[in-house]
């Protein structure tokens, strides 16, 4: 079996560690498994590509090609559109957190709010907003870019970030923001194991088969009364805090899974 898992340029070098694992847990599996990068093009017997980027027009570039993706560029396209997959919550009853998209200032109703770029992805562009000054800075910065606004939900700067192999939840991480409404632990926050309750795992599990994922990380707000409300769906989803608090290795499992499925178990 031969495969690819694919990187930009940049982030293959920021997630070196995780691909040369990857690397090690294919040929265990006696999968042979290259890095591709960039605008190469995988070679036309190739199994499948572990598609590790942001990019839906190039995911859907490689399946109309004939290459088996995992994810699926249909995955990629939802899970980096937020406001597509409040949509998507909304259909399959999933509580979520209310996503609006917005033009102008005069489409926000109220402050504090939270404006988000459509796309944006690890923290980087997203803002609490108190006023409509707050508001016209981030107009100005992404005036160029599709936002969504959000009402300001306490949560004590805590989310919950699932990952799910499948339709498998492999682990999931309570993250705490660190001096900021933000939880992401890329940007300070900290991390600890969670264990889900059987109707958090009924969230989950309603998703992913909806989207027919293969590997992903989706991300609920945690309310104080213990509710939690749907907020992003990741892909590529990083698992550096899955690694820090349980005990076991997700390249090797996903690329089992990987083999499985390709072997029609």
């Amino acid at each position: 079996m031969k495969g690819y898992v694919y990187y930009s340029a940049a982030e293959s070098v920021r997630n070196h560690a995780f691909i040369d694992e990857l690397i090690i847990e294919s040929g265990k599996l006696e999968i042979e498994l290259r890095l591709l990068i960039g605008d190469d093009q995988p070679d036309s017997d190739a199994d499948f590509i572990l598609f590790r980027d942001r990019d839906t027009k190039r995911a859907t570039k490689f399946e109309m090609e004939g290459s088996r993706l995992f994810n699926r560029a249909e995955v990629n396209r939802i899970a980096n559109d937020k406001l597509q997959t409040f949509e998507l919550a909304t259909l399959l009853g999933v509580p979520a957190v209310p996503t609006r998209k917005i033009r102008s200032i005069g489409d926000i109703n109220s402050y504090p709010c939270v404006l988000k770029t459509v796309d944006g992805h690890g923290g980087d562009e997203v803002f609490l907003c108190t006023s409509a000054m707050d508001a016209e800075l981030f107009f100005n910065k992404f005036h160029d870019r599709k936002l969504i606004v959000q009402p300001f939900i306490e949560s004590g700067a805590r989310d919950i970030r699932v990952f799910v192999i499948g339709n498998e939840v492999v682990g999931a991480v309570k993250r705490t923001g660190n001096g900021s409404f933000k939880s992401n632990y890329t940007l300070g926050g900290s991390v600890e194991k969670y264990i889900l309750s059987s109707w958090q795992e009924k969230d989950v599990k309603t998703i992913s088969r909806a989207i027919k994922s293969d590997y992903v990380g989706i991300d609920f707000i945690l309310l104080p009364d213990g509710r939690w409300l749907l907020n992003e769906i990741e892909d590529p989803v990083g698992a550096r805090s899955l690694y820090i608090t349980h005990e076991f290795s997700v390249a090797e499992k996903l690329m089992g899974y990987i083999k499985e499925k390709l072997s029609g178990r």
